[in-house]
């Protein structure tokens, strides 16, 4: 169970790396003028969209649901905490879904956003992560 659980822990902290540089990196894709920049950008965004965000997002709920069903299922399946984790869980891979979306728009020319728009949305995994840790280490209900 340790195991596991150090596992899913790695991940989430490599998925949550990414989930906090990648809109970083659309503020400054966002600022650039220049060709070779926004390719430089295009190139950072893809690599680190599939080549860290993604599997740490696919081995965290990989981790997770491993834990889940060898462990706490039936221990946890009726409380509201974990409830309430799933559910920000699922908003939290709607927005790596949208930085997905972010990424394609980026790639084929048709951001419509500025710099400060991907600033504000920088923040949003910052209450995802806030919300996730505080449910899962305090169990509050």
């Amino acid at each position: 169970m340790l195991w596991l659980k150090a596992f899913h822990l790695i991940f989430m902290v490599t998925w949550f790396a990414g989930l906090f540089y990648l809109p970083r990196l659309f503020v400054y894709h966002a600022m650039s003028s220049d060709t070779v920049s926004r390719e430089r950008f295009k190139i950072m965004e893809r690599k680190l969209y599939y080549g860290i965000m993604t599997p740490g997002m696919l081995l965290t709920l990989l981790f997770g649901v491993w834990m889940l069903a060898d462990y706490a299922w039936d221990m946890y399946r009726s409380s509201g905490w974990l409830h309430a984790k799933f559910t920000l869980l699922a908003l939290l891979v709607g927005y790596h879904g949208l930085c997905g979306k972010w990424l394609l728009d980026f790639k084929h020319e048709r951001n419509r956003h500025s710099h400060v728009y991907f600033r504000w949305m920088n923040e949003v995994p910052v209450l995802f992560l806030f919300g996730i840790v505080i449910l899962a280490v305090v169990k509050p209900f």
